[in-house]
């Protein structure tokens, strides 16, 4: 089965850009929007609609694999590729990467993906835009599974030697601000991973003293136990606190590690994860910091898991960070890692090291690109999935957990 044409329209993500430069220096929220002038080159105000691609591969059977072009929330920041508007970006899928892929074969989700992972682009002589290698290379797999007739999770599972999952994955799901509403929701709904809160601001969210995460965790935990319907319905608490743990202790390790004890205790009978602790602006330094606190919970034995997520952006930054335990689990933000083959070996590669692999991800993606890592998740098994795109909570977690039903229906229809 041959390619014979490929085909893009501009989308809409599940979210918006936000110009995190902006916003760190102050800017003031204004409704749902903010005041003041964007900071990073290409934002025309600080928070602006996100933008995607639809790449659509037409087969010459007739039929029309697809996948989403999208990057994540804060776009251009932390080292990552610029801001990823669709007019700047569909000229180059039809220039450069149409030419690559029409008339070749569809026998090989692997090898194709990894050929268009590695693209460069002429002008800047650095690999294409992130955004463009995870939503060709979500294309493609869709493209390889209508060729063979098979799930997308299928081939994965065959060109990796992995097995499908036979059983759900634990979804997590993001509350956004709204972490006190939005958290009724993910219970009532029964997410198994839960709210994420934004914990993003010190004084305000945090508290000086950590007082504020404290009472809300406490508060959290009463709720799951107040409104399950079900006793042995017992959500993981994952909070991400965006390194304000760090700030608020000036990276005292002794004080912070005092406070791990405190949320322990907070959250219990529930488990606690905390992602991103603390944020040394440095990437060595980071993987030392988390390496360092991630030891200290553990011979304290404090029941309280660590979640690495900035600074380990890449897959070369996931291994880096597997290789030396630098947290009980890695986030592998799928948009940040290009190819959706590099989250297929980020999530491998972890359970090789012993390490919980987190496929995460941005609210700013769409409702293709979660599908489509939903079948990278059944064939690959991390100990968690995003539910994506949006802060809404519902239609974020509906699009992830119906896609998974389906695979796991499908798959138990086909064996009878």
């Amino acid at each position: 089965m041959k390619i014979v044409n490929v085909v893009c329209s501009k989308g809409r993500t599940g979210f918006y850009f936000d110009d995190q430069r902006a916003i760190k220096n102050g800017a003031q929220h204004d409704g749902f929007t903010y005041v003041g002038e964007a900071i990073t080159p290409g934002f025309h105000s600080i928070r602006q609609s996100g933008e995607a691609v639809s790449v659509m591969i037409v087969l010459e059977d007739g039929q029309v694999a697809y996948g989403d072009c999208a990057a994540v929330q804060y776009s251009g920041a932390g080292g990552r590729d610029p801001l990823f508007l669709a007019a700047d970006f569909i000229p180059l899928i039809e220039q450069d990467i149409r030419p690559l892929l029409v008339g070749r074969e569809l026998s090989s989700f692997r090898k194709l993906a990894e050929e268009v992972d590695s693209m460069v682009d002429a002008k800047t002589g650095k690999l294409i835009h992130t955004a463009l290698r995870y939503g060709v290379t979500q294309a493609i797999l869709d493209a390889v599974a209508k060729a063979k007739h098979k799930l997308m999770c299928e081939v994965v599972a065959e060109e990796y030697n992995t097995t499908v999952s036979e059983t759900e994955i634990n979804i997590f799901t993001q509350s956004g601000d709204n972490r006190y509403d939005n958290a009724d929701k993910m219970i009532i709904k029964g997410a198994q991973v839960l709210p994420h809160a934004l914990i993003n601001n010190v004084e305000e969210k945090l508290g000086k003293n950590g007082e504020i995460l404290l009472e809300y965790v406490a508060w959290l935990t009463n709720r799951v136990l107040t409104l399950r319907t079900d006793t042995t319905y017992n959500p993981v608490l994952h909070i991400d606190v965006y390194g304000t743990i760090g700030s608020a202790f000036h990276l005292d390790t002794e004080k912070m590690v005092a406070y791990f004890r405190q949320l322990e205790k907070a959250a219990a009978p529930l488990q606690l994860r905390i992602e991103g602790p603390m944020d040394v602006d440095d990437r060595e330094k980071q993987m030392l910091a988390l390496q360092e606190i991630t030891a200290r919970l553990h011979a304290e034995k404090i029941n309280v898991e660590i979640v690495a997520d900035e600074w380990c952006n890449t897959l070369a930054d996931i291994k880096y960070f597997a290789d030396h335990h630098a947290g009980d689990m890695l986030q592998i933000k799928t948009p940040d890692l290009g190819g959706i083959n590099n989250t297929i070996e980020a999530v491998l590669y972890c359970q090789a090291k012993g390490v919980g692999a987190y496929q995460g991800g941005t609210c700013n993606e769409t409702d293709r690109s979660a599908q489509v890592c939903v079948h990278l998740a059944m064939a690959t098994k991390p100990v968690q999935l995003l539910a994506k795109p949006g802060m809404g909570v519902d239609e974020g977690f509906m699009i992830v957990y119906n896609e998974m039903q389906r695979i796991l229906a499908v798959r138990k229809a086909l064996k009878v």
